[in-house]
């Protein structure tokens, strides 16, 4: 077993089951509902990976769970980008690292969208820069790796549902192995 597959079961097993932001899943069922999601929507196996790990710099910071609703970014998707780089390649990286800007980006070309935030998800897009100027949105419209970050930020804000039943994280381990370098 590669290291990166130890430790993502080490890390979901000790640090899973804290609460997600706010929200009524913890991060572990977040992210299971992630991949299941990109796994039903027949995805490249990169893109279910980045949807597994998508929030993994959650549990890489000693901030506490409620770090938004007391003013702090936790800058999650950096540390996770940092992590990542050592065991993946672009493909999973870069979707995980751009998935903050997507819901930027979603607030100002998707009518309607903000108001489908979770309030949790509206108190850390402030935290974030808020949406994204028309500027800004040309210039990320430009980045190779800009469809898959908001197909990723779409399961993002859909993985939410409490008890929901999805597959366990040993289902998605050959895939981390097999996209892993």
């Amino acid at each position: 077993m590669k290291e990166i597959t130890q430790k993502v079961q080490h890390m979901f097993a000790e640090l899973g089951d804290s609460q997600y932001g706010g929200e009524a899943v913890s991060q572990l069922e977040h992210a299971l509902q992630c991949a299941q999601l990109a796994t039903d929507e027949g995805v490249s196996a990169e893109l279910i990976v980045a949807s597994l790990l998508h929030d993994i710099g959650h549990l890489l910071h000693a901030l506490p769970d409620d770090a938004p609703e007391i003013g702090i970014d936790d800058m999650h998707e950096n540390l996770a980008k940092e992590f990542l780089d050592r065991y993946f390649n672009e493909a999973v990286t870069e979707p995980i690292h751009l998935h903050v800007n997507a819901k930027r980006y979603l607030c100002n070309r998707e009518a309607g969208y903000q108001a489908l935030l979770s309030e949790p998800s509206l108190i850390s897009l402030a935290l974030q820069g808020g949406p994204m100027t028309e500027e800004e949105c040309l210039i990320f419209e430009q980045n190779p790796h800009f469809h898959a970050s908001i197909q990723l930020r779409k399961y993002d804000d859909a993985a939410k549902i409490s008890g929901l039943q999805v597959l366990p994280l040993e289902h998605y381990l050959d895939l981390i192995e097999n996209t892993s370098l």
